[in-house]
């Protein structure tokens, strides 16, 4: 027997008009509540840079941007940047290079090849301020083992991170020992998802090694090794405790970055309101490089997707599973050559 639709739905279950419209609120009100926990913060930070507040002055006093303009037009800001930039470009380089160099040695899934990835994972478990003191430990040059290799190979005169040079070069070793396992696992994800027709073709038409790496696999992988340099150079341009448990922004102000420069004014010489003004003034220069390598990422994964309409995308001599540009043929014509 047929019912119409009014009369099938039991009067009891039909939801108040008032309860469909609350609904959508109360379930963005945890968003919200969390978005507010964070940005509080925040601003509260923000505000204290136009006061004049630390513990010599407990009465916090409007002072405009009078912090800026004088941390701007100090030596110190400008230091701090040339070291903080110096490392995050050293550091972020040294670990992609190294990172994908593993990701490719470690590419074939062999025995060998998975107990390695698994070892690969230890320094992430290690916090960067153990690993600083563990590092610092090592390069003593009274008890650590540095010193008595380099005497082995005929190098002298060894002493630890007292140096300039040394304390930076030290600290670059360091968190790329510690982080050169991230982008590996990021760049060994990245190889074992990438089509194997291309390569294929490539060893047909007699493709070097070489050759195909240039011309298909870095193609190919750079979206995924893009992530991981802009996750480590965001990092390294924020880098804190490994420079500060190894070398406490010293000797000098060899390496003092922007975050130490702020942790001294902060809690060292407790003026808070330069000691926000510095961070403030961070957190400025990594959201505009962030935001810009964020969009150079966009535009590389379109034209890695094909999305992106390149001169070659779509055509059909295209290669396939080949990224936008690379149509069959230019290896095997670049390596016949």
């Amino acid at each position: 027997m047929a019912t119409t639709g009014a009369a099938a739905v039991p009067s009891g279950t039909v939801t108040p008009r008032w309860r469909r419209r609350l609904r959508p609120y109360l379930l963005a009100t945890p968003a919200v509540l969390l978005c507010v926990g964070i940005l509080y913060p925040f601003f509260v930070g923000v505000a204290y840079t136009v006061y004049n507040f630390s513990d010599a002055n407990r009465e916090p006093s409007f002072v405009g941007l009078a912090n800026f303009t004088d941390i701007l037009g100090s030596d110190t800001l400008w230091h701090s940047a040339r070291v903080t930039v110096a490392f995050a470009v050293a550091a972020t380089t040294v670990e992609t290079v190294l990172g994908v160099g593993v990701a490719l040695l470690l590419q074939r899934s062999t025995l060998l090849g998975r107990l390695l990835e698994r070892l690969l994972i230890v320094p992430l478990m290690v916090a960067p301020i153990i690993a600083a003191i563990m590092w610092k430990l090592i390069l003593l040059p009274e008890v650590g083992w540095v010193r008595p290799i380099l005497a082995a190979v005929g190098v002298h005169g060894y002493r630890g991170t007292d140096g300039a040079g040394a304390a930076f070069f030290w600290s670059v070793v360091v968190d790329a020992w510690l982080y050169t396992p991230f982008v590996a696992i990021l760049a060994l994800a990245g190889l074992r998802s990438l089509p194997n027709s291309p390569f294929e073709a490539a060893a047909v038409d007699g493709a070097n090694w070489w050759l195909t790496f240039r011309r298909l696999t870095l193609p190919m992988l750079w979206p995924y090794v893009l992530v991981a340099v802009i996750f480590r150079f965001m990092d390294c341009l924020k880098v804190f405790d490994i420079i500060y448990g190894l070398t406490a922004g010293g000797p000098g102000d060899a390496t003092t970055t922007l975050q130490i420069n702020a942790y001294l004014e902060a809690i060292t010489y407790a003026r808070y309101s330069r000691g926000m003004t510095f961070m403030l003034i961070l957190w400025v220069v990594v959201y505009a490089i962030s935001f810009v390598l964020v969009r150079y990422l966009g535009r590389v994964q379109n034209r890695a997707a094909g999305i992106s309409a390149g001169p070659t995308a779509g055509t059909p001599d295209a290669a396939p599973g080949a990224p936008a540009g690379a149509p069959a043929g230019a290896v095997a014509g670049s390596g016949a050559g």
